[in-house]
């Protein structure tokens, strides 16, 4: 998962930052003023933004009107210096999804985000389930029938971003776009790597294949046959 947080206080925003990257696994962009964060959240694709209300350059409430006004849905969670009633309702019909007021304690952050993410994708829960296959997204641990499956860093993003898409076709952009911030460059084989991980931990050892490629679109999450008998279309 891909956030874009957009804070001034260069501090507080690095150590959000370093708990979203550390506890969560996701990439997240930082924008320092409003100006930047909004050219960021034009310019990319994101799971979620964390907006400070007291921006230099453009301020949070402008940032978030513009924002729903161009017609993005991603979930927004507002980072306010007040929490008076008319502070909050003004937040929430400029289109915020969540409010924190500062201070506010970083497990209580990350616990709200990864709420917003889930219901951003339709998985209210934060357990997935697909044929046998469970992925606990709190607890980041994933089971396959009786058995739990040790994935890697890299493997786990993949797979959950896919859960929390099922069978809906991914492409290999799409996955580059979400899982890396700004920084990363995206003409790579990584994504391939990360499926062939995958397949040979969750699908090998199993008759019911769950991840499968859509030859020239992408990948998907579902029980089924092999690729071959897998088409866009369907």
């Amino acid at each position: 998962m891909r956030v874009l947080l957009v804070e001034d206080e260069r501090r507080l925003a690095d150590n959000i930052a370093r708990s979203f990257r550390e506890n969560s696994g996701y990439a997240v962009d930082i924008a320092v003023d409003g100006a930047q964060g909004f050219y960021l959240s034009e310019s990319n694709a994101y799971d979620l933004i964390v907006l400070d209300m007291l921006l230099p350059k453009l301020d949070g409430h402008t940032f978030l009107v513009r924002y729903r006004q161009n017609g993005h849905v991603t979930p927004v969670l507002v980072l306010s210096g007040r929490d008076d009633k008319e502070s909050v309702v003004r937040m929430l019909n400029s289109g915020a999804d969540d409010y924190l007021s500062k201070p506010f304690d970083l497990p209580e952050l990350l616990a709200r985000s990864k709420a917003l993410i889930r219901r951003g994708t339709g998985q209210r829960a934060p357990v997935i389930s697909m044929a046998d296959l469970q992925m606990d997204t709190v607890e980041r641990t994933v089971r396959r029938g009786q058995h739990e499956i040790a994935l890697a860093p890299m493997e786990y993003r993949v797979l959950e971003y896919l859960a929390h898409r099922p069978r809906a076709v991914v492409s290999k952009t799409e996955l580059l776009e979400h899982l890396y911030d700004y920084n990363w460059e995206k003409f790579s084989n990584v994504i391939e790597v990360y499926i062939s991980g995958l397949r040979r931990k969750i699908d090998d050892p199993n008759r019911v294949k769950l991840i499968h490629t859509v030859r020239g679109h992408g990948y998907v999450l579902r029980p089924g046959a092999g690729v071959e008998a897998i088409s866009a279309g369907r």
